[in-house]
């Protein structure tokens, strides 16, 4: 049964938890100005004090709209199971993945329940508690709060930055600059998604505009590369993919040949200083070559 609750008694501990949009938010403030909340505010009561669950987006609209008091529904008197409650519906709350794995992590983490009891209470497997675990607990603070906040759009992360971080050795601190830098400015996924192989991928001179959070020059520079690859001739595509390999190739290289606890035995070093002396040889001859390319294909 749903009671009317002032908007000031609430304890908004879980706001972190859920997700913020902008756009959806003022849609619902509109709604909210022509009907009312239709629907209650959800959470716990813990002596007294209503601990918000559900109805974030809600009770930031009855704030901007001063309302006094809000219809709200209690679902028990225990934070676990009230989170455990909306996790088991969260089909019909519209949890995202990323709430799903905030909620989930604070019941292994500081609820301190087993990764088998979530997936027995909530009727799932372990592997499904498992990956909503390491998708948290694979971020920064800092890029959990641009994802929660709604400044970072969740897709590109999800399926652009994810992706170059456990695929192409992209370290964290790296991938938290990039998101640092283009957050809330209102990017498209494509463009965000240029920008970022612009930024892993391209000069360093490319990556120190997006860090300075001069983004338009870096588009710019990137709309004019033909989205086409048949504007290449087969040579030019054949070299595009050799310049691609070796500057993969030089990164991967760059950071093992760092690693010397792991690069210790006879066999190897006999072998590796060969190679390099090869290399070494070459590498006068191969950075003109470079260079001639670069100012070739840059006055184009």
């Amino acid at each position: 049964m749903a009671q009317e609750l002032e908007l000031s008694s609430f304890d908004l501990r879980y706001e972190g938890h859920r997700m913020k949009n902008a756009v959806v938010e003022e849609r619902l403030l509109t709604s909210i100005l022509q009907r009312g909340i239709e629907e209650p505010l959800e959470g716990v009561e813990v002596d007294g004090v209503p601990i918000l669950l559900n109805g974030f987006k809600r009770y930031r609209c009855a704030r901007k709209l001063r309302l006094p008091t809000v219809p709200y529904t209690s679902v028990g008197q225990n934070e676990v199971a009230g989170i455990l409650s909306l996790l088991r519906t969260s089909n019909n709350r519209a949890l995202s993945i990323l709430e799903q794995a905030a909620f989930i992590d604070e019941l292994h983490g500081i609820r301190e329940l087993s990764v088998a009891q979530i997936a027995e209470e909530l009727s799932r497997s372990k592997s499904w508690v498992s990956m909503r675990l390491g998708l948290i607990g694979e971020m920064s603070a800092s890029i959990r709060g641009q994802l929660f906040s709604g400044a970072f759009p969740v897709y590109p992360y999800m399926y652009i930055l994810r992706p170059l971080m456990r695929m192409n050795g992209v370290k964290l601190d790296e991938l938290e600059q990039f998101v640092t830098a283009v957050s809330g400015h209102g990017l498209s996924v494509r463009e965000i998604e240029q920008l970022a192989h612009g930024f892993f991928r391209g000069p360093e001179s490319f990556r120190r505009e997006i860090l300075k959070g001069n983004l338009a020059l870096p588009l710019k520079q990137l709309r004019q590369v033909p989205q086409d690859p048949d504007g290449c001739s087969e040579f030019e595509r054949v070299l595009l993919g050799d310049l691609e390999l070796t500057q993969k190739y030089m990164q991967r290289v760059m950071g093992k040949s760092q690693n010397s606890q792991r690069l210790k035995s006879r066999a190897f070093c006999a072998q590796a200083h060969l190679l390099t002396a090869g290399l070494l040889s070459r590498a006068p001859a191969f950075n003109h070559s470079i260079k001639q390319l670069h100012d070739r294909s840059g006055q184009a």
